[in-house]
């Protein structure tokens, strides 16, 4: 089960300096998360000062 960036994303980039694996990257209006490379360790919702990551 990989994690997801919700609508309220405000694209600072905190979530894609905190994965381990490289699996977020900016999408066309907002961040994404690659869910083949995800490995649910949970960094990238620690680190999102929006709370908007959660698990699928």
């Amino acid at each position: 089960m990989a994690y997801c960036i919700g609508e309220d994303c405000i694209s600072c980039g905190a979530c894609e300096s905190t994965c381990p694996v490289g699996a977020i990257s900016m999408g066309d209006d907002k961040y994404v998360i690659d869910a083949d490379k995800c490995i649910d360790c949970g960094s990238c919702a620690a680190g999102c000062p929006v709370s908007t990551i959660t698990q699928e």
